[in-house]
């Protein structure tokens, strides 16, 4: 898919800046940002959506006693305390 995007005239500057220094295409780094940008939205929307689960009451939340018993791991960290 093809996508026309206006950039401001310094970001432009910058990419172009680093495509030139780099020799990777523009469009790799637009693309690899998106990525990197679109990964962390979605992160964040899944975030809201379970701490709006745990303020509904609807999830479980663990206390770090708890994850450590349940994994087993609470002699074994005991001395690291």
């Amino acid at each position: 898919m093809a996508l026309t995007v206006r950039l401001p005239d310094e970001l432009q500057q910058r990419l172009d800046n680093l495509a030139a220094q780099t020799g990777r295409a523009k469009s790799f780094y637009v693309k690899e940002a998106l990525e990197a940008y679109l990964e962390d939205l979605e992160d964040l929307l899944l975030a809201n959506a379970v701490l709006e689960r745990v303020r509904a009451g609807k999830e479980k939340t663990y206390s770090l006693e708890e994850v450590e018993n349940e994994l087993n791991l609470d002699s074994q960290l005991s001395g690291n305390r």
